[in-house]
């Protein structure tokens, strides 16, 4: 890590084609690790390395018998998706001559532990769009929140993508404190195809800060009620009145 104090300059940062000058107070510059390959004997058995150890999509080297997970293995570097290939690697060695299991890798979250955090799953806006995904967005502020304001931690917001007309959830952004724990139940979601319909009919505890997913969902609900059946609605209920 590389530390950079203050200076009378400010930094660049290039958005599309807006350039804008961000004032700073330190710079960390955060150059990423390599896996450690050597002394490991790969290079006698002949094992293909790269950056990382070349694998099938059951975590098999060039040897069935020799299964390569974690940091070493690729294509992630988190803890968390150390311990869901190591859960791969350990069933396919254990029982792989019955049944071999691929590795999942559709719902992989992610986590910066900064202040606030910022927890992420699946596509944002600017994915979506570059991949031609028909999307909606919706955007839940946490300053709307009970328990972020009675913590006095109202900065951030939930924005979940959807399916074009659809409850399916394609990815969500969570920024504020706690991200991490509350991306854990849309992680969930997609996992088994559980839409926001799901989250909105699922009870909250009051006051939580999960209660964000479902007030997300209940806004993207908002917005599909169709104005027809609230007009018929709204006559049904006249016409008990009387």
């Amino acid at each position: 890590m590389v530390e950079a104090e203050r200076t009378e300059q400010t930094e660049k940062s290039e958005q599309g084609v807006e350039t804008k000058r961000i004032p700073f107070d330190a710079l960390i510059c955060a150059v990423g690790r390599v896996a450690r390959l050597s002394d490991y004997g790969l290079e006698t058995l002949g094992i293909p390395t790269h950056r990382t150890v070349d694998t099938n999509d059951y975590l098999q080297t060039i040897y069935p018998n020799i299964y390569a997970a974690g940091d070493v293995a690729g294509p992630y570097q988190f803890t968390h998706t150390a311990s869901h290939q190591a859960w791969y690697a350990t069933v396919n060695a254990l029982f792989g001559d019955l049944k071999m299991f691929k590795t999942d890798y559709r719902v992989i979250p992610w986590v910066t532990f900064v202040d606030p955090e910022v927890a992420r799953v699946g596509l944002n806006e600017q994915e979506a769009t570059a991949q031609g995904v028909a999307h909606e967005v919706t955007r839940y502020p946490l300053d709307d929140l009970d328990r972020a304001i009675a913590d006095s931690e109202t900065m951030g917001f939930v924005k979940v993508l959807t399916a074009k007309g659809s409850d399916r959830i394609l990815g969500v952004t969570i920024v504020g404190g706690q991200a991490g724990e509350l991306i854990a139940e849309y992680v969930l979601a997609m996992k088994h195809g559980l839409g926001l319909n799901k989250i909105l009919a699922t009870i909250h505890t009051y006051p939580t800060r999960a209660e964000a997913n479902k007030y997300a969902a209940g806004a993207w609900k908002r917005a599909h009620v169709s104005p027809r059946l609230l007009q018929w609605a709204g006559r049904y209920h006249d016409w008990r009145r009387g």
